[in-house]
């Protein structure tokens, strides 16, 4: 599973076979982390992005996923913005 870090933030994305058919779908986590640095805090489960396109290639859906990921995280920055 591919890894990006965007500022503290840990983002997992991957592309997953959709069962019963020979296409694929775009899968996305995102993980901060905690005060124990054994662990980390799950802030967004594995889930599927873009769930209704479905993809020919895994090439594409890993495309898809990481361009996701990315718009996922700057939208939770702009929602939690410290202001001093």
């Amino acid at each position: 599973m591919p890894i990006k870090y965007v500022d503290f933030y840990e983002v997992n994305y991957t592309a997953e076979r959709l069962p019963g058919c020979k296409l694929w779908g775009a899968y996305v986590a995102i993980y901060a982390p905690s005060s124990n640095p054994m662990h980390r805090v799950n802030l967004l489960r594995k889930r599927r992005v873009s769930a209704d396109h479905q993809f020919t290639t895994e090439a594409d859906a890993m495309a898809e996923a990481g361009e996701a990921a990315v718009k996922l995280v700057e939208r939770r920055q702009r929602r939690y913005v410290f202001h001093p």
